[in-house]
């Protein structure tokens, strides 16, 4: 539901900005939605005994290094609305819109044994001429059986698994003989 609230802020903001705004707002509530992740400011932001008011001058001084006057009319009218809760899925959104319209992505390689730079670099190159995007991956070592790619803003998943590999191997033999 947040989400579908967040597209129609995201949707007036496209409209009302340039791609240069854009990208800095999505650094400014990017920034803004790791705050949702204390417990103490959540505590705050959802106490009613704290008055919008007060809401709104927390959220207006967390962005105030903006001097944006957008950002403040939005600040003031989630303030006003009740809508606070939805600054991480607007943040999100943000993020993922503007990594689609610069065709700039990021992924995850997994693997459960060490992988060379240079392997992650030609990935990377790959899927980036594949997909005619920009797609950087980072390295998580992970007990995944083989190596995984998730590039999850594309919905792109590739994974080589050293079982199922095998187990295809074995299946071939099989029907083969």
């Amino acid at each position: 539901m947040e989400e579908l609230i967040a597209k129609r802020y995201i949707k007036a903001l496209k409209q009302s900005s340039d791609a240069q705004a854009m990208q800095n707002m999505t650094v400014i509530f990017s920034a803004l939605a790791e705050s949702f992740n204390d417990s103490k400011f959540m505590e705050i932001i959802n106490n009613p005994m704290v008055s919008k008011e007060q809401k709104s001058e927390i959220l207006l001084a967390a962005v105030k290094p903006a001097e944006s006057e957008t950002i403040n009319s939005l600040m003031k009218l989630l303030v006003e609305k009740n809508r606070t809760s939805i600054i991480p899925a607007l943040a999100e959104g943000m993020r993922k819109d503007t990594a689609n319209s610069s065709k700039t992505y990021a992924g995850v390689v997994y693997s459960d044994s060490d992988l060379d730079a240079k392997v992650i670099e030609d990935l990377s190159s790959g899927l980036s001429k594949k997909f005619d995007s920009n797609i950087s991956l980072n390295f998580i070592k992970d007990d995944f059986n083989g190596i995984k790619v998730d590039v999850e803003d594309l919905g792109v998943e590739i994974n080589f698994s050293k079982t199922r590999i095998n187990n295809q191997i074995i299946e071939h033999i099989v029907k083969a003989i």
